[in-house]
């Protein structure tokens, strides 16, 4: 094939050049949309269920109707599995990668892609992966704010996992990363506050600054990779895998030369 003579390279997919299969993606993104719509409906009905007592409907009605997108619900033509996400450079379109890296050696020890904003569903799975990978339980885990919830707290006693999991922002001049506001009593949250407020400048969350955020760096800025090439989920986390990989293979190297 002559490239040159044929295609300049910068030429629109046929879906948009063409009016009808641009009608035909459209109609194909708005049933799709319906489907995510109707599944969220049924899963937070399943969860209601689970309530012996239902609390009566008050205030107005919603404005949406139970199983029916939102008017700004949005689905990407280009790659439909990912979703736009804030972060700290704005929104993007994208995915959320998840490490696991072990303390001592910057190894990752266990890694995901979600197409989730949040960290939230994250904590139990990767623990989970740990054990998995490795053969054996982690005895210790330390975490960011994002992951902070009661039930995550709860995973982590089941496991038998001690956890310096951050409840909040930590503020300037402060020694803990337990935020500006007070847990309620009784709460796993709460007694994860005691615990940082105790640790202090010394708790193990701070280990976090010396483990995970580095490898998050060398992977970014010494090896550029700051946005996947590949599109669908699947594809993507074995891209992210890859890049795990390499950054373990790197380290390996660089302890046998020492």
């Amino acid at each position: 094939m002559e490239w040159g003579r044929d295609r300049r390279g910068d030429e629109l997919p046929a879906w948009i050049t063409d009016k009808q299969h641009r009608l035909e993606k459209i109609r194909h993104a708005k049933v799709a949309l319906e489907a995510e719509a109707r599944a969220n409906a049924q899963a937070a009905h399943t969860r209601r269920a689970g309530n012996a007592e239902a609390r009566p409907q008050r205030g107005r009605p919603p404005i949406h109707p139970p199983g029916a997108p939102r008017d700004r619900a949005q689905r990407n033509f280009t790659d439909p599995d990912s979703r736009i996400m804030k972060t700290t450079e704005g929104f993007v379109q994208g995915y959320n990668a998840q490490a696991a890296v072990d303390a001592a050696s910057q190894i990752i020890v266990a890694h995901r892609v979600t197409a989730a904003a949040t960290d939230l569903q994250q904590l139990a799975p990767m623990v989970a992966q740990i054990k998995q990978q490795t053969g054996r339980q982690a005895r210790e885990v330390s975490a960011d704010a994002g992951y902070s919830s009661d039930a995550n707290f709860r995973e982590l006693n089941r496991r038998h996992i001690r956890g310096y999991v951050a409840t909040g922002r930590q503020q300037h001049g402060h020694a803990a990363a337990d935020g500006s506001r007070q847990a309620k009593a009784g709460t796993r949250t709460r007694a994860m506050q005691v615990t940082l407020r105790r640790g202090g400048h010394r708790s193990r969350y701070r280990l976090r600054k010396q483990t995970v955020e580095p490898v998050f760096g060398q992977i970014k800025q010494a090896r550029g990779f700051r946005q996947v090439r590949l599109r669908g989920i699947e594809k993507v986390t074995q891209e992210w895998s890859l890049v795990c990989s390499a950054h373990n293979l790197l380290k390996l190297a660089k302890a046998l030369t020492r």
